[in-house]
């Protein structure tokens, strides 16, 4: 079956980085855009960015322009997301998820993701 296990978080300072993974398996990754979200307690969850099909990939918020990255392993089913100068605002559980469409586009919104990984807490101190 579709998974998606997030591993990587941990606490961090202020300033620090970190580089979440993505495992998938039970579907062809290399056709599919995987996501990566965060959600704080009380709060909705926040798309953060994604790589579509091809590597391109798109953020969905400024906040994190310059600090986070996202790329792709085909060949190992992965997916990475790499933050640095990491902020006390960045604590968070961080959550990878898959385009629910093959070979569409990354598009913006919770709705557009089918299969969600169970998420890994990232805290930040400052």
């Amino acid at each position: 079956q579709v998974q998606l296990v997030e591993s990587g978080g941990g606490l961090v300072q202020t300033g620090g980085s970190l580089n979440l993974s993505c495992a998938t398996s039970g579907f062809t990754l290399d056709i599919y855009g995987i996501g990566w979200f965060r959600q704080t307690p009380g709060k909705e969850r926040e798309g953060l960015l994604c790589v579509a099909t091809y590597g391109d990939s798109t953020y969905y918020t400024d906040s994190i322009k310059g600090r986070f990255t996202i790329s792709r392993d085909n060949a190992k089913k992965m997916v990475f997301l790499q933050m640095n100068n990491l902020k006390a605002e960045d604590t968070a559980v961080y959550f990878c998820a898959r385009n629910r469409a093959a070979w569409a586009p990354c598009r913006r919104g919770t709705n557009e993701f089918d299969y969600w990984g169970q998420g890994t807490q990232v805290t930040v101190s400052s």
